[in-house]
């Protein structure tokens, strides 16, 4: 995933938030520490993700 083009890991997450460990040096190189909360963001998946999310989510659906 990434925000505002930032490639990060997800840490944790819920039904409408999610969670990241930001590192010292992404700190330091990036303008995330800057942000505000509430401040618009961008945010990516690539689609590698989204098709194991849309198989493991029809695989569950199909075991019900």
């Amino acid at each position: 995933m990434a925000v505002d083009g930032v490639s990060l890991t997800v840490a944790a997450m819920g039904a409408d938030w999610f969670e990241v460990a930001l590192i010292p040096t992404t700190m330091d190189r990036t303008e995330l520490a800057n942000r505000e909360i509430g401040w618009p963001l961008n945010i990516e998946t690539d689609v590698l993700s989204k098709t194991i999310i849309s198989y493991l989510e029809r695989q569950q659906s199909a075991s019900k």
